[in-house]
């Protein structure tokens, strides 16, 4: 028998030559961490289906960050639970609500730490959609003014990034228009450009009390089965000012995460979603799964595929790995 000419196995002989060939890193600037800010104090408050992530009131979201800031992480994604909630969502676009404030007290303690907003209505609606109801559909326009209000506002609190995840048509125009004439136009815009109504959100609306009292996000969020969509998506968006773009869920897309790197100029950042984390922490509490390696392997796969940012629950238990 002939034996074979190349032999990939030379290079995978061991750990030094296998690093030192390897072509994609993962390193602690690509980790973006979620964080939940809630009312009261010394609030921390478990999330039954995210195991080690938790409810925080500010003072706790403070300790929090600089724990994250301590690790390496250079970013935190801020998702806001209100004290009350209306049919408008007025809490979202309260100069003293519960994000911008938690802003402020993050940039005091922690200035150099990168805070982004998600922008959304949905956490603070009593109906539980991303914008105003108008017979029973989400009224795309009369939401955009909304939306723009919150980023303002964000951005008055010292938001250094502002990520709206609300999937109306023109909402980065808005957003944009209302940041460069209230001069914020250094403030970027993170936009959730692919993001697809996924079954793999559910721990998420646990933890931001945000799902939907009636019906679904169907109308806005993206079909799973769709790809050319989210490539007019991005286009859009980056058309409207978008400086970065994000893909949601990351895993079960990361054809669409690989196509739109490819494609595009700009940022990519993708965001392993909850029921992701979810899964994945089940497997290894029951001993199916290796924690560290399925999650570096995870993440290193999403940034294989195209992603500059990864914004992970994880990010704390892969910053210790990784550092």
């Amino acid at each position: 028998m002939q034996k074979p000419y190349y032999r990939p196995r030379r290079l995978r002989a061991n750990k030094t030559i296998r690093s030192m060939v390897c072509e994609t890193r993962l390193s602690l600037t690509n980790l973006i961490y979620p964080l939940f800010v809630c009312p009261g104090k010394t609030v921390k408050r478990e999330i039954t289906s995210m195991p080690g992530n938790f409810n925080l009131s500010i003072d706790q979201i403070v300790e929090e960050c600089h724990q994250v800031s301590s690790l390496g992480i250079p970013a935190v994604l801020l998702f806001g639970i209100p004290t009350s909630k209306d049919k408008m969502g007025a809490s979202a676009y309260d100069e003293n609500g519960i994000v911008p404030s938690a802003v402020r007290a993050i940039k005091l303690a922690e200035p150099h730490l990168l805070v982004i907003t998600d922008v959304c209505l949905c956490g603070y609606t009593d109906h539980g959609h991303c914008g105003v109801l108008h017979n029973g559909d989400v009224d795309n326009d009369a939401t955009l003014d909304l939306l723009a209000k919150t980023a303002l506002v964000h951005a008055r609190a010292g938001a250094d990034l502002i990520a709206p995840s609300d999937m109306m048509d023109g909402r980065v125009a808005a957003i944009r228009e209302i940041l460069d004439s209230s001069g914020f136009e250094q403030t970027p815009i993170l936009s959730y450009a692919a993001k697809y109504a996924s079954a793999f959100y559910g721990p998420f609306r646990e933890a931001a009390s945000s799902a939907p009292k009636a019906g679904d996000r169907k109308s806005y969020q993206m079909d799973p089965g769709n790809q050319r969509e989210a490539i007019r998506e991005v286009a859009l968006d980056i058309e409207e000012g978008a400086d970065i773009i994000m893909v949601k869920p990351a895993m079960p897309y990361l054809d669409i995460i690989f196509r739109v790197k490819s494609e595009f100029s700009v940022p990519v950042a993708a965001y392993q979603v909850s029921g992701e984390y979810a899964s994945l922490t089940a497997a290894h509490k029951n001993g199916w799964l290796d924690q560290k390696n399925t999650i570096i392997e995870s993440l290193t796969c999403i940034k294989r595929a195209g992603a500059d940012w990864i914004i992970t629950y994880f990010a704390k238990i892969a910053a210790q790995y990784l550092r």
